[in-house]
């Protein structure tokens, strides 16, 4: 074998040898090009902004400078986040570059050896990535046939694990129903380390703990912009008690809420008005969404308190579905599962009035 030869295996090498074993097993997160798709696969707010609203923030864009560093804690647009979503009196935030950031920043802060990330399963995948990403070990607790949290399986779990943090997606996301609110009470009271209630899709869920924050010491909320119809900003709130804050911000990094988008949700809260309207919108469509599948053969939909409804076809394979949707050019997302609750189940994005009918027509048309 020739030296060179040597020398490029030793190069590839290197690579296995130093990236750590649990990485190297994991796959990329992976978010599918719509192309020209329908796209009812993201929970997006598929609305734009009025063409007025439009040119007011592209006229003020223009004077954004560009070649300064933010405000490194974007106190602005803190305060009114902070108004425009009823935080308490006393209790502190922190802005993440989205909220997958936000428990990015939770997870470095607590990670201590052996601590431990527990949510119940199915939920948001971030929360085990991003365990295994700092070094934590993971618990997931399965939720019971209705998609509500198990208790009895909870609070044993609770008990033997002593988790540093518990996550709880409020509406849950893939399952998009609300868990009962005393349910989440006795999980926050039996905790030893935080609770995170997420709360990415508040706007639609008519529910929320945060007004409880002033309650609990280990209790902190979790909010995205992203469904508002803001998603291409990436920002995530987390609001909390200041000793939670103060330290999660020593592991923040500095100017992680670049200019544009500070400057951009500053101006879109200003006109929250819009947004409601938006929000208000998704809601009434999601109801008639409902209603029109619940008038398909064979369909077996999962309550929403989210800007999406989870379903799935009785004797059809997912991917079928899946496929069949996409070849008439609507893509929603399949959710892989290949056992659980989740196995041969589909979600679908509340679109526009168009896009839903659009779904449903070729949902029509397979279901032949």
């Amino acid at each position: 074998m020739s030296d060179l030869v040597e020398r490029n295996m030793a190069k590839r090498d290197i690579v296995k040898h130093w990236i750590r074993d649990d990485i190297r097993e994991l796959s990329a997160y992976h978010v599918p090009d719509p192309g020209k798709k329908i796209k009812l696969d993201a929970m997006e707010n598929p609305y734009l902004w009025p063409d007025e609203m439009k040119q007011q923030w592209l006229s003020q864009l223009a004077d954004i400078p560009v070649n300064r560093y933010p405000d490194p804690s974007a106190a602005k647009l803190t305060k009114r986040l902070e108004q425009v979503m009823n935080v308490p009196q006393g209790m502190s935030s922190i802005l993440g570059n989205g909220s997958d950031e936000l428990i990015q920043i939770i997870c470095m802060a607590l990670a201590k050896p052996d601590s431990v990330v527990m949510a119940p399963e199915p939920t948001f995948v971030m929360y085990q990535m991003i365990a295994r990403f700092t070094n934590m070990n993971y618990q997931g607790i399965p939720l019971d046939g209705q998609f509500q949290l198990d208790m009895s399986a909870m609070l044993e779990a609770i008990e033997t694990h002593q988790p540093a943090v518990i996550f709880l997606a409020y509406p849950n996301n893939p399952t998009g129903n609300l868990f009962s609110q005393q349910d989440v009470k006795r999980i926050i009271e039996m905790a030893p380390g935080l609770v995170v209630v997420d709360e990415a899709y508040h706007a639609f869920a008519g529910h929320s703990f945060m007004a409880m924050l002033s309650e609990y010491d280990n209790l902190a909320v979790m909010r995205s912009v992203s469904k508002m119809g803001l998603a291409g900003l990436r920002l995530g709130i987390l609001c909390a008690r200041n000793e939670w804050i103060t330290e999660f911000d020593k592991v923040r990094l500095p100017y992680n809420i670049n200019v544009l988008t500070q400057f951009s949700a500053e101006f879109a809260l200003e006109h929250d008005n819009i947004i409601k309207q938006q929000t208000d919108q998704i809601c009434s469509d999601r109801e008639i969404l409902k209603e029109a599948m619940a008038g398909l053969k064979s369909i077996i939909q999962y309550p929403s308190a989210a800007n999406f409804i989870l379903f799935k076809v009785e004797n059809r394979d997912s991917n079928t579905i899946f496929e069949a949707l996409k070849q008439s050019g609507v893509l929603i997302k399949r959710l892989a599962d290949k056992t659980g609750p989740l196995l041969n189940c589909l979600r679908v994005t509340v679109g526009t009035a168009d896009e839903n009918q659009a779904f449903i027509e070729s949902m029509k048309n397979i279901l032949l």
